[in-house]
């Protein structure tokens, strides 16, 4: 793969991140990858430099901390030998709102929201410039199925859907791709502490992340926009966004809605 080849994956410690990085390696990016454990990082990162060869590069940062992000934010912005960002780091938190901490919810829409927006906007800087690279934004398929408990998570994510759109929109007529990935349940340690057991749910709802993070990467190679990673069919992806699609003529008009009027 000539350069730019490096593939930056947040949330590369475990889970969906470790095994994106495992997958993109095997595909001839180097990495750099982003974590707050430097010990789990370094193993993962021993483990595809022994397999695969490529060289991989850790950053210990927080991406909830100012600081930490900044590093990282001038990295992907100036570093010409970036190709490719996973948007891979994330928190949850579940539970009623009026029972939850409110510092503990500003963090999680700062992960899941404030640093997603300012490393796709550092990365836009230097793919822009090149005119080519890659964007891959975790979602969730709680955008869509809003419960009770996920008020601010699948609001975070949902807003990943909408930033996602609309990058896609603006940046159709250049060389610069950028996929919405939707897992459902992964059996990962995501759920550590979120408020919900995921061996608590049916074998039948959980996907091992191996199986999640190929499947993603089988949409980026399809060229799909938004990948739905257990949907059967998508037909019914497209069946949802024209439902969508027919509401835009009507959202804004000089009168209101004849139900409003007396």
């Amino acid at each position: 793969m000539s350069d730019p080849n490096i593939a930056v994956v947040t949330g590369a410690s475990t889970g969906m991140g470790a095994v994106y990085a495992d997958r993109l390696a095997r595909r001839g990016y180097d990495l750099l990858l982003v974590a707050r454990n430097k010990t789990r990082l370094d193993a993962v990162a021993s483990k595809i430099v022994e397999s695969t060869g490529r060289s991989v590069e850790v950053l210990a940062a927080d991406l909830a901390d100012p600081t930490d992000l900044a590093t990282l934010e001038d990295r992907l912005r100036t570093d010409e030998s970036v190709a490719l960002l996973v948007n891979n780091a994330g928190g949850t938190v579940f539970g009623p709102l009026a029972q939850a901490d409110p510092a503990q919810l500003e963090k999680l829409i700062t992960l899941n929201v404030t640093s997603l927006t300012r490393l796709t906007t550092a990365a836009l800087a230097g793919f822009t410039r090149r005119g080519t690279g890659t964007i891959i934004n975790l979602s969730s398929a709680l955008a869509f199925n809003v419960l009770p408990v996920s008020a601010v998570y699948s609001g975070t994510k949902s807003y990943v859907v909408a930033f996602t759109q609309a990058l896609q929109q603006e940046l159709a007529d250049t060389g610069i791709r950028v996929q919405a990935v939707f897992p459902g349940a992964v059996r990962t340690e995501f759920w550590d502490g979120s408020g919900i057991e995921v061996t608590a749910m049916p074998d039948e709802w959980v996907m091992s992340a191996d199986d999640a993070v190929d499947a993603a990467l089988a949409g980026l190679d399809a060229g799909e926009p938004m990948t739905l990673l257990s949907l059967p069919d998508i037909a019914h992806w497209d069946q949802f966004d024209a439902a969508r699609q027919t509401l835009i003529p009507n959202l804004s008009r000089s009168v209101p809605a004849d139900r409003y009027r007396n």
